[in-house]
């Protein structure tokens, strides 16, 4: 599963993900958790927007109200078999910008956690699925959710899931509108590559959700004293 992304806003999203409505001076946040209010990139009127939502799907029809349970994420493979996330594979697809995401690797009794990163992508996306609906109140109830797949060899030494991290050339086509097929979404939700990527243990702060600053991302030392990274 993905429980916990950064996103380091040390470029305009607007200007990475080519939309016409950029936000100027959004705040960096290291330490994102569900229920938090962030940027998503949607497609509309065949323009590509920012859109502020809510991570936690609540899908339209699910239920009346916005205090149902969320839904953080969404599996690649059974995405098509289930009528809550079918609907929106057609029409409710999005990309969900980030910077890094964390995982927790069980050693015995321990949970140590670990941050995940693109060395050359300080902005990526992850593929994700939204819903926007108004509720009986009248409130307009405006969620999302990340998909996640099988690891790729490197994130498979401490979790047995990843997000979908889509790269630039598969950003546009998962942006698109209209279904797409069995086989589209075989080729596009699948494990980023090993090779473009970074793992590193980090300090537990991660775990208090009202901790957010810079020390989420610093890798730990080693006994050495030298900063330490998963290998293959």
């Amino acid at each position: 599963m993905c429980g916990r992304y950064s996103l380091v806003c040390i470029d305009d999203l607007g200007n990475r993900f080519r939309v016409h409505n950029p936000m100027i001076g959004a705040r960096s946040r290291f330490n994102i958790a569900p229920g938090s209010g962030l940027p998503v990139i949607v497609r509309n009127g065949g323009r590509s927007e920012i859109a502020l939502m809510t991570w936690g799907l609540v899908p339209q029809g699910r239920t009346g109200s916005a205090a149902a349970p969320r839904l953080i994420n969404a599996r690649a493979e059974s995405l098509a078999e289930k009528p809550v996330f079918r609907r929106l594979l057609e029409s409710g697809r999005c990309l969900v910008p980030a910077s890094g995401f964390f995982e927790w690797k069980t050693e015995g009794r321990r949970k140590i956690p670990f941050y995940f990163h693109l060395p050359e992508s300080p902005l990526f996306a992850f593929a994700g699925l939204y819903d926007s609906w108004q509720g009986a109140d009248g409130q307009t109830v405006s969620s999302y959710t990340i998909i996640t797949c099988r690891p790729n060899a490197l994130m498979a030494k401490v979790h047995d899931r990843m997000p979908v991290i889509l790269s630039r050339e598969v950003e546009d086509r998962w942006l698109s509108q209209g279904p797409l097929t069995t086989d589209n979404l075989a080729e596009i939700l699948t494990p980023f590559s090993d090779s473009a990527m970074a793992g590193m243990p980090v300090a537990d702060f991660v775990n208090n959700p009202a901790v957010d600053d810079e020390r989420m991302v610093r890798p730990l030392p080693s006994s050495a004293g030298r900063q330490t990274y998963l290998t293959d």
